[in-house]
């Protein structure tokens, strides 16, 4: 005679077996649960396909052709990249951007950083000044900061009154052109909200047990910053660095509204020069062909960071 126990998990097995569902759920094969995850990837999967790979190979035919945006495209072949190099507007925006780049993502990393430092101590209201502090990262690339920020660097604007009280003449900010592409460098450093909540992240991650061992051996808090701090947030350092540089080599609204490329080609950075040739001249064949070269830089800036992180990002706990 069975046990009430037996006899209850047998009949709540045969129950299941009659379940329609339970059957159906058992007869579905491998290919039936392919399709409906397929079923529910297929926005993201037309969105990729037709707008961004669609894009990227419309971009790559483009850049041989000669296209107006109002008349077909004509095919020239190589004629678009051999006229680039002959180009001194490129490699004016070529020099700009470096520049803007090589001085603009390590300022923001060391703000971004010391700011994080700051702020990782548990104090009375600490949520309320990280919120303030990241703001202008949600908001520094608007075109509406953008006219702020020019109006802060004009030559009757607020910088200037400032310094105009102790007998100081402002220079010409943005009309000087040793002087227009630094606007530009602070206003991205000011953006260095999003960089700053990853390294509070990166912060609380490393384990208390590295500092006490520090001070038992006599560091000092400079020592342990560089020995423990620095070391255990290099994987941050090494993704804030990537992510900085790419949108670095982007930049475009604050170009746009600040200084328009000037004076002098000074801040004519890559982004907006190609704007210029795909909208303003309507050279877009020629647009296409220089997106592809800005391709190929990010690509290998992205490289040789890749490759240079395994001599100074340090993964071990």
């Amino acid at each position: 005679m069975e046990a009430p126990v037996q006899v209850i998990e047998t009949k709540r097995k045969q129950n299941q077996n009659k379940d329609p569902k339970k059957r159906r759920s058992r007869l579905e094969t491998p290919l039936q649960r392919n399709l409906t995850a397929y079923g529910f990837l297929a926005p993201w999967l037309i969105g990729m396909l037709f707008l961004t790979v669609g894009s990227m190979m419309f971009t790559f035919y483009l850049a041989f052709t000669d296209y107006d945006l109002l008349t077909s495209p004509t095919w020239t072949g190589m004629d678009n990249f051999s006229n680039i190099w002959s180009d001194a507007n490129f490699w004016d925006s070529i020099r700009a951007t470096l520049v803007y780049v090589v001085l603009s993502v390590p300022a923001r990393l060391i703000a971004s950083l010391l700011i994080a430092l700051l702020l990782f101590k548990e104090v009375r209201g600490i949520g309320l000044y990280r919120a303030l502090i990241y703001l202008p990262s949600l908001i520094g690339g608007s075109v509406g900061v953008s006219i702020g920020w020019k109006k802060l660097f004009a030559t009757d604007g607020p910088i200037n009154s400032f310094v105009g009280i102790f007998g100081v003449e402002g220079p010409n900010w943005i009309g000087n052109p040793s002087t227009a592409i630094m606007v530009l460098i602070l206003l991205s450093v000011w953006q260095f909200g999003s960089e700053m909540v990853i390294f509070l992240a990166g912060l609380k991650q490393i384990p208390t047990y590295l500092y006490e061992a520090a001070t038992i051996d006599g560091a000092s808090r400079i020592k342990s910053f560089f020995s423990v701090t620095l070391p255990m947030l290099s994987p941050i350092v090494f993704f804030n660095l990537l992510m900085g540089t790419i949108s670095s080599f982007m930049v475009f609204t604050q170009v746009y509204i600040i200084t328009g490329g000037g004076p002098m080609n000074s801040t004519l950075f890559y982004v907006y020069y190609l704007y210029q040739q795909a909208f303003t001249y309507y050279n877009m064949g020629y647009a296409a062909a220089l997106s592809i070269i800005l391709l190929v830089i990010i690509a290998a800036f992205s490289g040789f960071i890749f490759l240079t992180s395994k001599y100074w990002v340090n993964y071990d706990v």
